[in-house]
């Protein structure tokens, strides 16, 4: 890192969730400082794996530009770093709510295209990223591989002790009627798994996005994944035909069918989250959402 950043003045970044993002400034000038000071779901390779990320789409989607990369340093105590740009822009989940029909609808378009984008990146199979070439691992629990919902479902039942035998049934049939129309898509692409608006940087007065941040969860997936995860609880109508709108005027199909693949590449997030409604509220949320889901059979359903 350049010297002259002095991490002992480092600002926390506002919105950053982890605690681990924070603001440097040396000479007039700002960057974004994350420190990798607890575990990582992808070890001790996530600082380079986020930095390969950036690096790789850089130019096609926007992203900060990528610095410097440290690696730890167990001896002096010392935890990897990754430093970036800093990008203008406002926080979405913050500009989101204080804009008019008409802007929502062409902040909702400028999604659908970035998210189109994104599900156009292919890769040759879905998995985690596991190093900083960017090579793809599997999905599995324990040494076993995680194949499809009905075994995420197996998975994570026992930790839903809150369920009704009803509802325990209802999603076993949604997990497979979704698995199935999951599988008509024959390939996968590049994720970035949190997108939602509190990620996203945004020109308040053009709308046009700053900057797509927050790629820890990335990795090689289903098409229609981030599209779900950002129509998961916005279900505002004219939003929502935007999105679709934009990304099927560039990735093809009918708004129906995207909506419909997007909601069934979702239950994989809304599984994760249920069975820990009590950690945060969105846990919380994803639980009633499931569980209604479960109950009507019905992807599309609301609490």
């Amino acid at each position: 890192m350049d010297p002259a950043v002095d991490l002992t003045s480092l600002t926390p970044l506002a919105g950053g969730w982890s605690g681990e993002t924070f603001v440097a400034e040396a000479a007039g000038e700002r960057s974004v400082v994350r420190i990798y000071a607890r575990p990582s779901h992808r070890g001790a390779a996530a600082h380079e794996v986020d930095a390969a990320l950036l690096r790789l789409v850089r130019g096609l989607v926007p992203v900060p530009e990528v610095l410097e990369v440290r690696r730890a340093d167990p001896g002096a105590d010392l935890p990897a770093l990754l430093v970036t740009s800093y990008l203008p822009g406002e926080r979405g989940d913050l500009l989101l709510p204080r804009l008019d029909d008409r802007a929502r609808a062409e902040f909702g378009r400028r999604l659908g295209e970035l998210l189109a984008d994104l599900g156009g990146m292919p890769q040759l199979k879905a998995g985690p990223f596991v190093d900083g070439e960017l090579a793809v691992g599997s999905f599995t629990v324990g040494d076993e591989p995680l194949d499809g919902l009905p075994a995420m479902v197996e998975l994570v039942e026992p930790s839903l002790g809150w369920w009704t035998p009803e509802e325990l049934a209802g999603l076993r049939e949604v997990a497979v009627d979704a698995q199935a129309l999951l599988d008509t898509v024959g390939r996968c692409c590049l994720v970035h798994s949190d997108f939602n608006p509190k990620n996203l940087l945004v020109d308040p007065g053009s709308l046009v996005v700053t900057g797509l941040l927050d790629w820890e969860f990335a990795h090689a997936g289903h098409p229609f994944t981030d599209l779900g995860n950002l129509l998961r609880f916005e279900r505002e109508p004219g939003f929502t035909a935007a999105v679709l709108e934009a990304y099927v005027a560039r990735r093809g199909g009918s708004a129906d069918e995207a909506l419909t693949l997007a909601r069934a590449a979702d239950l994989w997030a809304l599984l994760d989250l249920a069975p820990r409604r009590a950690a945060n509220p969105v846990a919380e949320q994803a639980d009633r959402l499931l569980r209604a889901i479960a109950r009507s059979r019905d992807t599309h359903a609301l609490p």
